[in-house]
């Protein structure tokens, strides 16, 4: 040891001769251990000693630090210190904040229900009504499709909804600031508010406000659904943080896959559609699961704006936003170069129902035969089996469109109705304007009242058939003054103001005579003429006096329809009717049908009825109908014009089908040079024409009559002695028939 430290003593002589010293002590208390204990307790008071000046240094340097040196110093520290205060303020209020914030998230996370119990939101139930051949045309209410999760949906569609709506879906927590702050930017700089325009809200925040953060529709506290989703959507300051916050909670009580579920099946699509599911089925007749590129490219696009990107109001602009969610899905990588362009270049059709959007009018007709609790206000969701055909149904609305097309001055605003009919009452088609994709419209076609006109002739030719006349017998065709009680002398004319003298009763009806027919009115009653018009079903109030028999009297073309299938059918009264049964979706037994109810009780005898329609079919072979001609057919029918031609009516049948034409101004204003006989029979000829396209012609049911009578009917009312004998027989034994 003496030898190791003698070249430390040499370069450092005060420190390593103390520890030599020191060494050389310990070898004395290695001799003598009674003096260990003091040079122990000299040791500790020597580091004690050593490292007291060590701190004390310290303590004074930081001291020194911290105290402002100068006037500069002393100015800026009251701000540096209220700075450090702010800030020690902020750390404890901004965990302050982050704890109330996830108590509050853990409070709504544990408030959320099942999945399950969240996809249909819905108050009210939909009806779906389907046609003839059980294929939909049309819908009423919100449609909801039926619950569709994001792992079952296609997966093209899956990948366009977060392509559109939330690229970073995935990655956040409910929010996304910096979607926010994009959002404002943009509608501060496009001259809006912060929160108006885009919101720069994720598919979490959107989902959210789907669920109106979880208030439930309280009617005590709307008056309606539709305010009820109008206070949802308000955008505040507040509501948006309450969104914020529901939204956090939804992201710790679901997944993301579930969270994307809901808003697939809660989301509105346009055209009633409610989730993607019911939006499929409804423009193109498949299931969400089964949608290609581009039938999921323009179904995301509606997310943006329902109604207006509504493939079915303009197939042009939902093209467009298609292309739009196209282009994102391949740059985000969802797609292919080669699926995009093959998207881009055969993008996505309607289907049928769909593109025809047909019965409107018919629709809303059906909707009301059945009880409201299952049509207008069902909270069930309703299937309704028609009888529309939609082959029918498009050539009457066809045929409409192009006669006003060709025949019409540009600007008119004269309105129309068609309605086809079988003998049965069942209504086939049906268009109560001319717009006739029109759905919650007024309906010309059930609900207009006009005055009928000659169309009302042929139920005083049916009482007088009944009565046991025949088609050949004569009347005469002479000036006729009858004194009406109350109001005076009543002289009718006929409308080319002339007089035939002693004509047939086929005569004076295919060319629509007046004096004629009020003369026959007036022999056999024309309380019996009321009673056998109503009969057929024209439940109309009736003209009281003479005039009845020149159609002053209002009905409706359903109506007139009706009465005129009771004609063709034989003579047995028809109650119209569209709905044939109605069940709850997916159940088999109907809770309602109408099926066999369309035909009611005998009116006139059946050869009354075949007789009737001869005379008829000689209104369209050399009558005020020969327009109406189709070559090779049977037809029978018959024209009707009011006073200063302000309604015109044609209606006539084939053998299976009555087809009603109406025409006039809503607000009852004259037309000009519009008779019965003139653009409604060209709409009855062009819609007959498509109807019956690719069909054999088929016979009336009808009988040609005998030999006319020598006995004439006067415009007196005096007859042979013979032939009053005839009518008193023939009227005792038809009121002793029936």
């Amino acid at each position: 040891m003496k030898n190791v430290l003698s070249w430390r003593d040499k370069r450092c002589p005060g420190r390593y001769g103390a520890q030599k010293q020191e060494i050389e002590d310990r070898g004395h208390m290695s001799k003598n251990r009674k003096t260990s204990r003091p040079l122990v307790a000299e040791r500790r008071q020597t580091r004690k000693q050593a490292s007291t000046p060590k701190r004390g240094r310290a303590t004074r340097s930081r001291a020194k630090t911290r105290r402002p040196r100068g006037l500069v110093g002393w100015l800026l520290f009251p701000f540096v210190w209220v700075f450090r205060l702010i800030l020690r303020l902020m750390i404890v209020i901004g965990i302050a904040g982050a704890v109330t914030l996830g108590v509050v998230v853990w409070y709504f996370a544990q408030q959320m229900p099942p999945v399950a119990d969240m996809v249909d939101g819905r108050t009210r139930g939909s009806v779906t009504l389907l046609d003839r051949n059980g294929d939909v045309f049309a819908w009423r209410g919100d449609q909801y499709g039926g619950m569709v999760t994001a792992q079952e949906v296609s997966g093209y569609l899956h990948d366009a909804i977060v392509a559109t709506e939330d690229r970073r879906f995935y990655s956040h927590f409910g929010i996304s600031p910096r979607g926010v702050a994009s959002a404002i930017r943009i509608n501060l700089r496009e001259g809006r508010g912060p929160l108006s325009g885009n919101g720069g809200s994720t598919i979490t925040q959107q989902t959210a406000k789907l669920l109106c953060l979880g208030v439930p529709y309280d009617p005590d506290t709307w008056k309606n659904e539709r305010e009820y989703e109008a206070d949802c959507r308000r955008t505040t300051i507040q509501r948006k943080i309450r969104e914020a916050i529901y939204a956090m909670g939804m992201e710790a009580a679901y997944s993301k896959e579930e969270i994307l579920s809901i808003y697939i099946n809660r989301a509105y699509l346009g055209e009633g559609a409610r989730g993607f599911e019911a939006a499929a089925q409804r423009y193109f007749g498949k299931s969400a699961r089964a949608v290609d590129p581009a039938e999921a490219a323009m179904l995301a696009g509606l997310l943006k704006a329902p109604s207006s990107y509504a493939p079915t109001s303009n197939m042009g602009r939902a093209v467009d936003r298609a292309a739009v969610v196209i282009s994102l899905m391949e740059e985000q990588g969802y797609i292919t170069p080669e699926q995009a362009r093959d998207a881009l270049e055969n993008p996505a059709t309607l289907s049928q129902a769909a593109q025809a959007r047909a019965g409107g009018y018919f629709a809303d007709w059906v909707m009301s035969q059945g009880p409201d609790f299952f049509t207008r206000n069902t909270t069930e969701d309703v299937v309704i089996r028609t009888t529309l055909d939609q082959g029918i149904q498009t050539a009457a609305e066809t045929a409409l469109l192009s006669v006003f097309d060709s025949k019409l001055s540009e600007g008119s605003n004269v309105e129309a109705a068609v309605l086809v009919m079988s003998a049965d009452g069942a209504v086939r088609a049906m268009v109560g304007g001319r717009d006739v994709r029109a759905q919650s419209a007024f309906n010309r076609a059930t609900q207009a009242q006009r005055q009928t006109g000659s169309a009302f002739k042929p139920f005083i030719y049916a009482t007088a058939l009944d009565l046991g006349f025949s088609p050949n017998d004569l009347i005469d065709d002479a000036p006729l003054t009858i004194t009406v009680p109350g109001s005076g002398p009543w002289r009718p004319d006929n409308y080319d103001r002339e007089f035939k003298g002693p004509v047939t009763l086929t005569q004076a009806l295919y060319e629509s005579r007046n004096i004629p027919a009020v003369v026959l009115s007036e022999e056999v009653g024309r309380e019996l003429v009321s009673t056998v018009a109503s009969g057929f079903g024209i439940d109309s109030e009736l003209a009281a006096g003479p005039a009845l028999a020149l159609g002053v009297s209002e009905s409706t073309l359903v109506e007139m329809s009706g009465a005129y299938a009771g004609i063709l059918n034989g003579g047995s009264a028809v109650e119209p009717y569209g709905l044939v049964d109605l069940r709850l979706q997916g159940d088999d037994a109907p809770l309602m049908d109408n099926v066999g109810t369309g035909m009611q009780e005998r009116v006139i005898q059946e050869r009354a009825a075949r007789q009737l329609t001869y005379m008829m079919n000689q209104v369209v072979v050399r009558g005020t109908g020969t327009r109406a001609q189709i070559d090779g057919w049977e037809l029978a029918g018959k024209s009707g014009t009011t006073n200063s031609q302000r309604d015109a009516w044609f209606i006539g049948f084939n053998a299976d089908y009555v087809i009603g034409v109406w025409m006039g101004y809503d607000d009852n204003s004259p037309m000009k040079g519009v008779t019965g006989g003139g653009l409604p029979a060209d709409i009855w000829r062009e819609t007959m024409r498509r109807v019956v396209a690719g069909q054999q012609p088929k016979p009336l049911p009808m009988d040609i009559p005998g030999p006319a009578r020598n006995d004439t009917l006067s415009s007196t009312g005096i007859v042979a002695d013979s032939q009053i004998l005839n009518v008193l027989d023939n009227i005792l034994g038809g009121l002793g028939g029936n």
